[in-house]
């Protein structure tokens, strides 16, 4: 499987652990994906969501992180949509084991939020879905 670039869409407010743990997690020598641009705190000047689209197009899929606050979080919310629209690949993975996770207000009702486990990540990044 070649190697892929992620695009990561996270509440940062809440969930920037989550982000962390999975760059720790793209270091290991098994894994199937890099990541090169991730979700922004701020909005970037000027048209930011031209800027997010940009980076998003960049990427070969986008990995979306679902913490208990993500239905609030407007900016994965705005991410998620962009990836629809430009029919980026994308999936939703349940950050917190022993949490609720919720999903993007933009997300499809047929969006699986998928647990977040090794074989899991793997599988989703080679595109089984």
């Amino acid at each position: 499987m070649a190697t892929k670039t992620a695009f990561i869409s996270f509440d940062f407010d809440n969930d920037e652990f989550l982000r962390t743990a999975l760059v720790g997690q793209a270091k290991n020598d098994d894994t199937p994906f890099n990541i090169v641009d991730r979700s922004l705190r701020e909005p970037l000047s000027g048209d930011w969501r031209e800027k997010i689209k940009g980076r998003i197009q960049r990427s070969d899929l986008v990995i979306v992180m679902c913490g208990e606050n993500t239905h609030l979080a407007t900016g994965v919310a705005t991410e998620l949509k962009i990836a629809q629209e430009i029919k980026k690949p994308y999936f939703l993975l349940q950050g917190y084991a022993d949490k609720t996770c919720t999903k993007p207000t933009t997300a499809l009702s047929t969006d699986k939020m998928y647990n977040w486990t090794w074989s899991n990540l793997k599988a989703l990044i080679d595109g089984g879905r």
